[in-house]
C-alpha cells in the first residue's frame, strides 16, 4: 500500500440519504481474497458484490439501507462473518454486524474541552461488576457521587465486543463495538455525555496487544498476526511485517474511533510491552501523533497513557529524545513496593521489594529499578526516568490486575487491618503523581474481584481454568481457583455498595474524601517541588508549592509506636491536617498537638500517617 492510496473509513458508514433508508458505504480490508460480498440479513438475504482496490480494500455503497440492518461479509467459499470494524454486534460476536450511525446522537459536551492530567484522579470501574444491572447507563447515577468524592476521571476496563456476556473485557474480538450487554454504542455514548456534564473525563482500556480467541474472525481478513512474537494472551499483531501498514491503520483508526465518536477524553494502552514492533517508526509513536493531532483538530485534550512492566523512558520523553511522546504510564513499582511493605508478601515479583527504601526511591523517580539487577527477572532492569514530569506516572494500590490475578482475587481489605487500609489510602491519595483508585477501594469494599469469562467453546473454557490453575504456581498460592466460566464467580464480584453507610466502611470513606480534598489544594504532581525524605521505618513527603504553600505527610510502616527526631520540615509552623490515629478516623488515640514546629520530634503509631500544613515560615 503506497503513500498515495486512498484508504475508505472503515466499516459501515453512513452517506447522505433519504430517512427511514439511508446510505451507507461498506469496506474491509482482505488483501488475499480475489472476491468479498456484502450480505445483508435483514433485506431478505440480499447480496451485493464489493469491488476491490489494488492495496486490498473491498468497498460498495448502497444508497438505500433500512435502520438497524444487520450484515456479514460472504467469502467466495461461502463463509459469512462480522465485520472486523463492526459498530454494533446486537448479537454477540459470531452474529452479525448492524449499521448504526454514530454521529445521530444529540450530545450536550459541546463546552467539554478536558484538562491536563497533572490534577487527575482515575476511578477504574468494570461496568458489568459495578452496578447490580451492569450496564453503562446504569452507573450514570453513581458519577455525583464520584466527582463529589474527588474523582476528576473515570476509566472503563475494556468494552469492545467480547464473547458472552461477562468477561473482563481483554477477550475483545471487535474492537469497534461496544458491548452489547453492557448497553451498546447508545448506552456508552450515553454515559460519557452525562460523565462530561457532571465534569469527569473518561478513559477507556483499550487492548491492541492481541485479540480474544473465541469470534475472532481477523484471519479470514488478513495478515493481522504473526508468528515473530509470542504474546501470553494469544498471537502477537503484526505491526512490523509484511503488509503491516494496513493493520497499523486499522488500529489506529480504532483508537481514533473512540475518542472522536464516543468523545472519551483518554485511552488507556493495555500491556504496551506486548506490542512488538523494530520498525524505525514505532507503532505508540504513530498513534500518539495522530491522537495529537485529532486533538487539535477538536480542539480537546486527548491523552494515552500506558501500561508497562518495562520501566522504559522511551514511552514517556519526546520525540526529539527518542521517545514516543505518551502522556504518562502506569508504575508497577509503586504497588509493588507499597504492597509489599503492608502485606509482607515476598512471592513472584514482590521479591524484588519489601523495605522502605524501595517505596521511597519510587516516590522519588517514578519507580524503583533503572538498570540495576532484578532477582525476580534475573537480569538488570529499566533505565532512567530523570527529566520526566511527576504527572507521567500513574500509581495505584489497587487494579484490577493486582486483585483479579490473585487466586482468589482478594482485595487488600481482606489482607491488611484497617490501620494499614488509611496508611495505603494516605499514601496513594497524596503520592506526587497520578492516583488511581480502583472500585470500592475508596470504602473497603470487601467483595472479591475474580477473573469471569463466558465461552461458548468448552475446549476453551477447559484451557482457560487449566491456565488459571497453573498462572498461580508461581506466587506459591495453593487451592481451588475459582471457576471463570461459573456465573457464581461474576456475581461474587459485584460491589456492595451499601457498606458506605456501615462501619468502619463509613469511616474510610470519609478519610478519603478529605484526602482527596486536600489533594485538590496541592499541585502534588504538577510544577510544585516535591522532595522525600527515609527515616527507618518512615518516610516524610513535602510538597512546596512557591514560598508559602507547603504540605507534609509522614508515614509511618513499622509495627510498633516510632519516635522520629528529625522529619525534615521546613522552618516554621505546621498544623496538623490528618493524623489517621486520631479517633476521628477510627485510630488508637495516637495524641498529637495542633501545631508542631519544625525540628521538634513527632510520635507515630504504628502504621499511621499525619499530613501537616505550614502555618508560616517563622520559627518560634
Amino acid at each position: 500500500m503506497s503513500d498515495s492510496d486512498s484508504i475508505p473509513p472503515l466499516g459501515a458508514t453512513a452517506v447522505s440519504g433519504d430517512v427511514p433508508e439511508q446510505g451507507w458505504r461498506f469496506a474491509v480490508w482482505a488483501p488475499a481474497s480475489k472476491e468479498l460480498s456484502l450480505h445483508i440479513v435483514s433485506d431478505g438475504g440480499r447480496v451485493v458484490p464489493m469491488k476491490k482496490s489494488d492495496s486490498g480494500y473491498f468497498e460498495t455503497t448502497i444508497t438505500k439501507v433500512k435502520p438497524g440492518a444487520r450484515y456479514f461479509y460472504r467469502f467466495e467459499d461461502g463463509r459469512k462473518v462480522p465485520d472486523p470494524a463492526s459498530r454494533f454486534q446486537p448479537e454477540g460476536v459470531h452474529g452479525p454486524s448492524q449499521v448504526i450511525d454514530l454521529k445521530d446522537f444529540k450530545w450536550t459536551d459541546s463546552p467539554w474541552h478536558g484538562f491536563e492530567l497533572d490534577r487527575s484522579v482515575i476511578y477504574e470501574l468494570h461496568v458489568g461488576t459495578y452496578t447490580p444491572e451492569g450496564t453503562f447507563e446504569a452507573l450514570i447515577p453513581y458519577l455525583a457521587p464520584l466527582r463529589d468524592l474527588g474523582i476528576t476521571m473515570i476509566e472503563l476496563m475494556p468494552v469492545a465486543q467480547f464473547p458472552g456476556n461477562r468477561n473482563w473485557g481483554y477477550d475483545g474480538v471487535q474492537p469497534f463495538a461496544a458491548q452489547n450487554s453492557y448497553g451498546g454504542p447508545r448506552g456508552l455514548q450515553k454515559l460519557v455525555d452525562a460523565a462530561h456534564a457532571h465534569g469527569l473525563a473518561v478513559a477507556l482500556d483499550v487492548v491492541y496487544n492481541h485479540l480474544g480467541p473465541e469470534g475472532n474472525y481477523f484471519n479470514a481478513y488478513g495478515p493481522y498476526f504473526t508468528d515473530k512474537y509470542q504474546t501470553p494472551w494469544g498471537k502477537a499483531i503484526n505491526y512490523d511485517g509484511p503488509d503491516s501498514d494496513a493493520v497499523r491503520h486499522f488500529f489506529i483508526a480504532n483508537a481514533l474511533h473512540w475518542l472522536e465518536e464516543y468523545h472519551i477524553d483518554v485511552l488507556r494502552l493495555d500491556a504496551v510491552h506486548g506490542i512488538f514492533d523494530f520498525g524505525a517508526w514505532h507503532f505508540l509513536a504513530e498513534l500518539q501523533q495522530a491522537v495529537k493531532a485529532l486533538g487539535e483538530r477538536l480542539g480537546r485534550n486527548l491523552h494515552l497513557i500506558a501500561e508497562s512492566d518495562l520501566n522504559d523512558s522511551r514511552l514517556l520523553k519526546p520525540p526529539a529524545q527518542g521517545g514516543y511522546d505518551l502522556a504518562s504510564q502506569w508504575s508497577d513499582d509503586f504497588h509493588h513496593s507499597l504492597h509489599s511493605l503492608l502485606t509482607g508478601e515476598r512471592a513472584g515479583y514482590y521479591s524484588d521489594f519489601g523495605d522502605v527504601h524501595h517505596l521511597a526511591v519510587t516516590m522519588r523517580n517514578g519507580w524503583f529499578y533503572a538498570g540495576q539487577h532484578s532477582n525476580f527477572r534475573r537480569r538488570r532492569h529499566g533505565n532512567s526516568a530523570t527529566g520526566l514530569a511527576r504527572s507521567s506516572f500513574v500509581v495505584c494500590i489497587q487494579n484490577h490486575d493486582q486483585i483479579g490475578n490473585r487466586a482468589r482475587g482478594e482485595r487488600l481489605s481482606e489482607l491488611i487491618n484497617f490501620e494499614g487500609l488509611k496508611l495505603a489510602a494516605g499514601v496513594t491519595v497524596l503520592a506526587p503523581f497520578i492516583p488511581l483508585l480502583f472500585m470500592g477501594e475508596e470504602y473497603g469494599e470487601i467483595a472479591p474481584f475474580q477473573y469471569f469469562t463466558s465461552h461458548g467453546d468448552q475446549t476453551l473454557i477447559e484451557a482457560v481454568r487449566k491456565g488459571r490453575q497453573e498462572e498461580f504456581a508461581a506466587f506459591a498460592w495453593e487451592g481451588k481457583v475459582p471457576d471463570p466460566q461459573d456465573e457464581t464467580t461474576f456475581r461474587n464480584s459485584k460491589l456492595d455498595h451499601g457498606l458506605k453507610s456501615k462501619e468502619p466502611h463509613k469511616t474510610l470513606l470519609a478519610l478519603y474524601r478529605e484526602l482527596l480534598a486536600i489533594r485538590r489544594e496541592y499541585s502534588l504532581a504538577g510544577s510544585g517541588k516535591v522532595e522525600i525524605f527515609e527515616n527507618g521505618s518512615a518516610i516524610t513527603m513535602v510538597g512546596r508549592e512557591g514560598a508559602s504553600k507547603m504540605l507534609a505527610a509522614i508515614y509511618e510502616f513499622g509495627k510498633s509506636e516510632h519516635t522520629l527526631d528529625d522529619i525534615h520540615l521546613p522552618a516554621g509552623r505546621w498544623s496538623v491536617r490528618v493524623n489517621s490515629a486520631d479517633q476521628k478516623w477510627r485510630g488508637p488515640e495516637n495524641y498529637l498537638a495542633k501545631e508542631i514546629k519544625a525540628g521538634d520530634p513527632l510520635t507515630l503509631s504504628a502504621q499511621s500517617f499525619v499530613v501537616l500544613e505550614r502555618v508560616n515560615s517563622i520559627t518560634e
